[in-house]
């Protein structure tokens, strides 16, 4: 389950201009061709040094995490979102930079699909962890003191949709949800019943949106940002398509409880026009899926008079443009 209470966190990415003046630069570079891992996997790191981290194919990401925890996001940690690169990209990668403000270990995981569990960490400062850490994430057996081999998981591609997924999880269905489309802001199907076990297969579609938990008194809000119990949820991230697109990308949750699930696109104000989806909704209670959808086009949509209660945000979509994302205090930027 994706920890997106970031609100707190200013200080760990910051760029350029606040950097320290004997600060090292120490590279990074994250996936590749055919690649799953951070290259260097870990680093040494003194207070003011800068992590960057250079992204390339396919579509990854920078997470901190929790030595015990390797794949699950840290509360208030650091998160650079997925950063999607295209097979033809020879140039101009984008970037993310991390300063180092003291000298404690930072354990990094990629949130895409299960390269965690197939060993995607990283480490700032882990002395002699490092090797635990990557055998925690993939499941292997306690390493000896010199780095082993990683194994593979046999755990499927999975966010966990309301607790963290188990070691072994009782096999169920697939359910296939369509995202967006050309001129199409919805999820088909919208509403679906799911049992303990199956899977939600989120099919992304033209042109860029994402799948979000949230709440049913706050449709268009993250779940972690209106939560008052702690509970956080799941995000893709923004997901680009292009039009002449056939082989989709796809995001998968796993149902851990038969407790309703509620998400909604953050992309612009496709909450407020509809574009919101549902698991397990009551049907016959008052907190059903047409009220849902009601509610989120009372509170965002057109027909609303109060200010938004929305945390949409405008993206930039093309991969020659730097992207902003300010509540993270982190610039994704291109050399």
């Amino acid at each position: 389950m994706r920890c997106s209470n970031i609100v707190p966190l200013v200080a760990p990415f910051l760029f350029g201009a606040f950097q320290f003046a004997s600060a090292a630069i120490i590279d990074v570079v994250v996936g590749g061709p055919g690649v799953l891992k951070y290259t260097p996997p870990f680093v040494n790191a003194s207070t003011g040094d800068v992590v960057r981290f250079t992204f390339k194919q396919k579509n990854h990401t920078a997470t901190q995490s929790s030595l015990e925890s390797p794949c699950v996001p840290l509360a208030n940690g650091f998160d650079s979102g997925f950063v999607p690169v295209t097979d033809g990209v020879t140039s101009g990668f984008p970037l993310a930079e991390f300063t180092v403000v003291n000298s404690n270990p930072i354990w990094v995981y990629c949130r895409q699909g299960n390269h965690c569990q197939q060993g995607m960490v990283f480490a700032i400062n882990p002395g002699d962890k490092f090797a635990s850490f990557q055998a925690a994430a993939t499941g292997a057996s306690p390493p000896s003191p010199s780095p082993s081999a990683t194994s593979v998981s046999s755990q499927p591609p999975t966010i966990t949709s309301a607790t963290p997924v188990p070691s072994s999880t009782p096999s169920g269905v697939d359910h296939k949800v369509v995202v967006g489309g050309p001129n199409i802001l919805s999820y088909s199907p919208s509403n679906i019943t799911a049992q303990i076990g199956d899977t939600i297969t989120f099919e992304f579609h033209q042109k860029n949106h994402t799948v979000t938990a949230s709440s049913f008194e706050a449709p268009c809000r993250k779940l972690a940002l209106t939560s008052s119990t702690g509970q956080v949820g799941f995000d893709s991230g923004f997901i680009p398509v292009a039009d002449g697109t056939t082989n989709f990308p796809t995001y998968t949750i796993r149902v851990n409880d038969t407790n309703p699930i509620w998400a909604y696109c953050r992309q612009g104000n496709h909450c407020g026009q509809g574009m919101v989806f549902s698991a397990n909704a009551v049907e016959s209670g008052p907190k059903n899926f047409a009220a849902f959808l009601a509610l989120a086009k009372k509170l965002n949509g057109t027909s609303s008079t109060t200010t938004p209660s929305s945390d949409a945000q405008v993206v930039i979509t093309s991969l020659s443009l730097p992207a902003l994302l300010g509540t993270l205090g982190l610039v994704l930027f291109f050399a």
